[in-house]
Parts: C-alpha cells; structure tokens; sequence
C-alpha cells in the first residue's frame, strides 16, 4: 500500500515540474494527462454529488450501494492520472531520449546554465525537471531551434 502511495506522491510532484507548454504536446503525453487529472479534480467531486443526488431521486434507497460504487469510481479518477505520472515519472528514459536529455544539457551548459547530473540511469523525472530549467530560464528562439 505504500508503494502506491509513493507512486501517487511522484506522480503529483511530476505533475507540477513538467512544463506543460504548447511545444510538448506532440511529443509527450503528458500534457494532456496533467490537463485531464487537473480538470478531474477541480470539477469530478460535484459530477459525483450530482450523479449521486439524481440517482438516488430516481432510484431511491434500494439502489444505494451502486450509487456509492459509482460516486467511488468518479472520485477516483485524478489519483489514476497522478497513478499513471507516477509510473512514468520512475521509468527509464529510452536510449533516444536518453541522448536527446544529454544534447539539450549540453546546451544548456554551453549557455552558462548550471545542471545537475542524476547519479542513477536517466528517468522521465529528471527529464520534466531539465525542461522545466530550460523553458524557464532559456530564451525562446534558442528553445526553437533544438525543439
């Protein structure tokens, strides 16, 4: 149980180091998926009431249980996205990214940014965290070009 709550816990925190920004969108799923799992948790907790609420007004009592499984369900929602971050977040780069990681830190470095060099093979973590230096501190026609 809490392996899950430490997947919850890093696929929250890779929610907000990745920079959802326009640029991404056709390369990674995960601004879509940071979108969604906000979106669900601002607006899901009222669809459930709301649900909940009519389908007791037509279906009474009796059918409270199943009421309850889908309130569950909707609420549940957000914690799948910020589950599915998490997993991502501790998977290994593949080798492509791996170098692409490599060739924008070199950039960097050769922009006078300061990186920093994980001690264990390269994540999707440490790759929302090296974008978010990059689009946050690199000016945005240097951002074009290798993007």
């Amino acid at each position: 149980m809490s392996a899950m709550f430490s997947t919850l816990k890093a696929g929250l925190q890779y929610s907000r180091d990745w920079p959802v920004v326009p640029q991404l969108n056709a390369v990674f799923p995960e601004n879509k998926v940071i979108r969604m799992t906000v979106f669900a948790q601002k607006t899901f907790p009222v669809v459930a009431v709301v649900g909940a609420l009519v389908q007791f007004n037509q279906l009474g009592a009796e059918q409270l249980p199943l009421i309850l499984t889908m309130m569950l369900f909707i609420l549940s929602m957000p914690f799948q996205g910020w589950y599915w971050l998490g997993k991502r977040a501790q998977t290994e780069l593949p080798p492509g990214l791996s170098s692409w990681y490599s060739e924008i830190k070199q950039k960097m470095q050769a922009q006078g940014l300061q990186t920093q060099t994980p001690q264990h093979k390269l994540r999707y973590a440490d790759l929302a965290l090296l974008l978010k230096q990059a689009f946050g501190q690199l000016d945005k026609t240097f951002l074009r070009d290798w993007l």
